[in-house]
């Protein structure tokens, strides 16, 4: 059987789309440990604009900053997202007014909604009945589960004021809570089980 494997994007504009270096690896680790998927234990580095998109069950995109689409990136991750690829924007604090302007450019028809918490992606293995957990305080809004559905499936999920991916990194890094770093990880655990559901 050919190992899954997952991978970062690597965007234009300036922001920092390396940001959060071990949460990826810890995910993977804890997923292939609590759901026994045999997913590579290494991501890779994917562009937007790269026919390389479309091996990837699931896309991890980060930053605390400005992300730029041009044409041809938007109009090949449009193709990615319909096709059954999935992306998880996780903004790490300041990539909010960027992020949705470039999603418009690739999905005008859709529109960023909040993900109900019946919706599945909070029920796969681990339940989360109220939605999106709340891992950085920032400036203490409320987390929030935002995506875009096509037909029925969420193509995009897009954890807003949560940080889910500093709850991944290596404990030393943030100093989170134990029961934090829990949590953030049983919730990528449900967003990656969910992108496999549908990819093929």
């Amino acid at each position: 059987m050919a190992q899954v494997k997952i991978a970062r994007l690597k965007y234009n504009g300036g922001g920092d789309w390396y940001a959060n270096k071990t949460a990826l690896t810890n995910l993977i680790s804890f997923c292939n440990q609590e759901l026994n998927t045999a997913i590579a234990a290494e991501e890779d580095i994917v562009e937007v604009g790269s026919s390389d998109l479309f091996l990837y069950p699931y896309i991890y995109m980060t930053g605390h900053g400005n992300v730029i689409f041009n044409d041809m990136e938007s109009a090949n991750l449009r193709k990615y997202l319909l096709a059954g690829g999935f992306l998880h924007i996780d903004d790490n604090y300041g990539m909010d007014k960027f992020i949705r302007l470039e999603l418009k450019k690739a999905l005008p028809e859709l529109e960023l909604i909040e993900i109900p918490y019946d919706h599945p992606v909070y029920h796969q293995k681990f339940d989360f009945p109220k939605g999106l957990p709340k891992i950085h305080e920032h400036d203490g809004k409320p987390s929030q589960g935002l995506g875009l559905l096509y037909e029925g499936r969420l193509i995009v999920f897009y954890s807003y004021e949560s940080d889910l991916g500093n709850g991944w990194e290596d404990q030393r890094v943030h100093n989170d809570p134990e029961a934090k770093r829990l949590e953030a990880l049983k919730m990528g655990a449900n967003l990656l089980a969910y992108s496999c559901s549908y990819f093929n």
